[in-house]
C-alpha cells in the first residue's frame, strides 16, 4: 500500500512539474522579455504605417475569449488581423471585431530629445503610442523646439492618428555655476558656494546663480545636488558664502541642480526666462502648459488671465515638486486645468518616503475634480541605457495606472535613451496588461480599488445651481448624463460615443471611467488635441453638418473603417453637454445603436489633425 501511495505521489509530482513547466513557458512567451525581443521587429514593421488602423493596431491587447479582460487568453498583437472575436458575441460572419482588443486607456507623455527629434523617430514614437509630446525648455532653442512642434503637426495630418503638444518651462531654478573641470568630492570633504560670480573650483569656491540662496540656507541643512547624487551638510554662512562639508560622495560637475531638503527656493513663480518660453509656446501653437515649481493658486491664474489677453485656449497643468506646493495642493488643483506629479524634485524637497503618499494625494485630488493628472520622473529610468526595465520599474507603472492616473511620462528615456522605442513599448504593455486585469477581477473603474478611492461626482447634487425653473442646471444634467451614460455603457458592454465643441463631455465621460473607449468627435482641432490626454478617450476630427443622422452615421463609418467597430456591435450615444449639438438646451439623451450594412461602406467624411 505504501509503495502504491509512493508511485501516486511520484506521479503527482510529475504531472504537476509538467504542468508547471508549460504554464512557466506560457508566462514567458508573452513576458516583457520576449515583447522587448521582438521590438526591432514590431518598430520596422511600424515604420510607416499604411493607414490609421495600422497605426492603431499595435496599441491594443488581444483576447480570444468573450471577455476583453481575459487574461489567460490574451496574447499582445502587432497586427489588427490577429484581432479575433467579439466581446459581446454580436459579430456576425467572423469578421474582426475591436471589442476583442483591449484599447489601452491611460495615456502616454513622451519627452522629445535628441534620441527623438527627427521625422523618422518621432513618427515612430507617435505610431508606437505617444498622445502628448513634451517639450523641455529646460534644454534647446526656440529653433529646435519649434521644429518639433511642426513635426507633430505633420504627424497629425498624415491621419495615424492625435498628438498634442506640451511646453514644460523650466521655472525657478538654484545651479551651480561653470567648473574649470570636475570636482571630485570624498566624504567629510569642505567645500564652498558663494554668491560671489566667477568662482570656478579654484581653492574649492563654486559660484550659484541666485543671491539669496544665502538667505534660503541655514546651518544644519541638508543640500542635495540633482535631487541627491552628492548630499552635504551645511556647516556655516556669511553674507556671501556658505560653507558645506561633504557627505554622500561624488563628482560634483558644471550647472547641478541645488535643493534644500525640506524648503523651497524663495524665487520669484515664472522667472523671465519662462515668460519669453510662454510667449513662444502661444505663437506656436502648444496645447498645454506644465509650469514648473508652482506654489500657490496665484501664478496659475496669473497665467490663464495673461493667456485670456492673447486669445489662447491653451490649457495650464501644475507640476507639483516642491515642499510649497503640497502645503497648497487643494487651491492649485482648484485652480489648474490639470496636474504633473514631478517626483524628482518633489523628492528632494521632501523626504523620499513621503513621495509615494503625496503622489496618492495629488492623483486623488485630480480624480476627485475631473482633471488629468500625469505621473512623471524615474518611470523607467535604467532604459536610459538598459534595453529592459527593473522589475520594480514595471511596478511603479502598475502602481500609477491603478491609482487612476490619465498618463504617465517618459524624460530622458525617450530625449536622450538608447532605447527611446523600447521603452514606450515597455510602458504601453504595463499599462494594458494592468487596466485589462483591473476590469477583469474589480469591474467598473469608478467603484474604486485598494490604491483608489471610488469615483463621485465632481460637483455633489447638493451643491449644484439650479436654473431658474428650479432643476437642475446644464451643467449638472451633463454631469448626471456622464454618470448614467457609463453606466449604460458598461451594462450593455459598449464603448462610448459623444459629439463635443468644447471637450465637456469626453472629459466627465473620461472622469467616470468608462470599461469601453470614449470615442470623442469634435470639429475643433485644438479641442481634439487637448482630449489627447484624457484616459479612455480617442479623440476624432470631424465636420458636424446640420443633418445629426448623417453626421451619427459618418462617425460609426469611420470607427468601422478603422477597425474600432464591426456589424452587429453596439455603441452608447450620449447627446448632452453645456453646449448642445442637434438638440434643444432643455433635451439631453442616451441612446444604444447597432451598427448596420449603412455603416461599412468607404464613405466617411472623417479629417484627421
Amino acid at each position: 500500500m505504501s509503495g502504491d501511495g509512493s508511485r501516486q505521489r511520484q506521479s503527482w509530482a510529475a504531472r504537476h512539474t509538467q504542468k508547471t513547466r508549460q504554464t512557466t513557458s506560457k508566462v514567458r512567451a508573452n513576458s516583457i522579455e520576449n515583447i522587448l525581443a521582438e521590438q526591432e521587429y514590431r518598430i520596422d514593421a511600424f515604420a510607416a504605417p499604411q493607414t490609421a488602423k495600422d497605426a492603431r493596431s499595435r496599441q491594443t491587447y488581444s483576447t480570444s475569449g468573450g471577455y476583453p479582460g481575459d487574461l489567460s487568453a490574451g496574447t499582445f498583437s502587432s497586427t489588427s488581423s490577429s484581432r479575433q472575436g467579439s466581446s459581446n458575441g454580436s459579430s456576425s460572419g467572423g469578421s474582426s471585431s475591436s471589442s476583442s482588443a483591449w484599447l489601452r486607456k491611460t495615456k502616454l507623455v513622451c519627452t522629445i530629445g535628441p534620441a527623438t527629434g527627427s521625422r523618422q523617430e518621432l513618427f515612430k514614437l507617435a505610431d508606437a503610442g505617444m498622445s502628448v509630446a513634451r517639450l523641455n525648455m529646460s534644454h534647446g532653442s526656440h529653433e529646435s523646439h519649434k521644429a518639433v512642434i511642426d513635426l507633430v503637426t505633420a504627424y497629425n495630418e498624415t491621419g495615424r492618428g492625435c498628438v498634442a503638444t506640451m511646453l514644460d518651462t523650466k521655472g525657478p531654478e538654484v545651479r551651480s555655476g561653470d567648473l574649470a573641470e570636475p570636482i571630485p568630492l570624498e566624504r567629510g570633504q569642505s567645500l564652498t558656494f558663494t554668491i560671489t560670480e566667477g568662482e570656478t573650483g579654484k581653492d574649492r569656491r563654486v559660484s550659484v546663480n541666485y543671491d539669496g540662496f544665502i538667505d534660503d540656507v541655514s546651518i544644519g541643512d541638508e543640500l542635495l545636488v540633482d535631487g541627491g547624487i552628492i548630499s552635504f551638510a551645511v556647516t556655516g554662512k556669511t553674507d556671501t558664502d556658505v560653507q558645506v562639508e561633504v557627505v554622500d560622495a561624488g563628482v560634483l560637475e558644471s550647472r547641478r541642480h541645488l535643493n534644500v531638503r525640506g524648503k523651497s527656493a524663495t524665487l520669484p513663480a515664472i522667472t523671465d526666462k519662462d515668460w519669453l518660453d510662454l510667449k513662444f509656446g502661444v505663437d506656436a501653437g502648444v496645447d498645454y502648459f506644465a509650469l514648473s515649481f508652482v506654489k500657490d493658486a496665484q501664478v496659475i491664474l496669473d497665467v490663464k488671465k495673461w493667456l485670456s489677453a492673447q486669445g489662447s485656449k491653451i490649457k495650464v497643468l501644475a507640476k507639483i515638486e516642491s515642499a510649497d506646493s503640497v502645503k497648497a495642493l487643494d487651491e492649485i488643483l482648484d485652480a489648474v486645468d490639470g496636474a504633473m506629479v514631478a517626483r524628482g524634485d518633489l523628492g528632494a524637497e521632501l523626504p523620499l518616503e513621503d513621495v509615494p503618499f503625496w503622489q496618492n494625494q495629488i492623483i486623488q485630488g485630480c480624480r476627485r475634480r475631473g482633471k488629468p493628472v500625469i505621473v512623471a520622473t524615474n518611470m523607467l529610468e535604467s532604459m536610459i541605457s538598459n534595453p529592459a526595465p527593473t522589475r520594480a520599474e514595471v511596478s511603479d507603472i502598475a502602481i500609477a495606472v491603478r491609482e487612476g492616473a490619465d498618463a504617465i511620462m517618459l524624460s530622458g528615456e525617450t530625449a536622450y535613451g538608447k532605447f527611446p522605442l523600447k521603452a514606450v513599448a515597455v510602458q504601453s504593455t504595463v499599462a494594458l496588461r494592468t487596466e485589462a486585469a483591473m476590469t477583469r477581477y474589480q469591474g467598473a473603474r469608478r467603484f474604486g480599488t485598494d490604491e483608489a478611492a471610488p469615483i463621485d461626482w465632481v460637483t455633489p447634487p447638493g451643491r449644484r445651481s439650479s436654473s431658474s425653473s428650479g432643476g437642475p442646471s446644464d451643467g449638472a444634467l451633463s454631469e448626471m448624463f456622464a454618470y448614467h451614460s457609463t453606466t449604460m455603457a458598461n451594462t450593455v458592454g459598449a464603448p462610448l460615443l459623444v459629439f463635443s465643441k468644447k471637450g465637456g463631455m469626453p472629459a466627465l465621460l473620461s472622469h467616470y471611467r468608462p470599461n469601453k473607449t470614449v470615442f470623442a468627435f469634435t470639429d475643433d482641432a485644438q479641442v481634439q488635441r487637448h482630449l489627447a490626454l484624457y484616459h479612455g478617450v480617442i479623440p476624432l476630427l470631424l465636420s458636424f453638418s446640420d443633418d445629426a443622422e448623417a453626421t451619427i452615421d459618418a462617425a460609426i463609418a469611420a470607427l468601422v473603417a478603422r477597425g474600432y467597430l464591426a456589424k452587429g456591435q453596439v455603441v452608447t450615444l450620449v447627446q448632452s453637454g453645456k453646449r448642445p449639438i442637434w438638440r434643444s438646451a432643455s433635451t439631453h439623451t442616451i441612446q444604444v445603436r447597432r451598427v448596420e450594412s449603412k455603416h461599412m461602406g468607404s464613405s466617411s467624411s472623417l479629417d484627421d489633425d
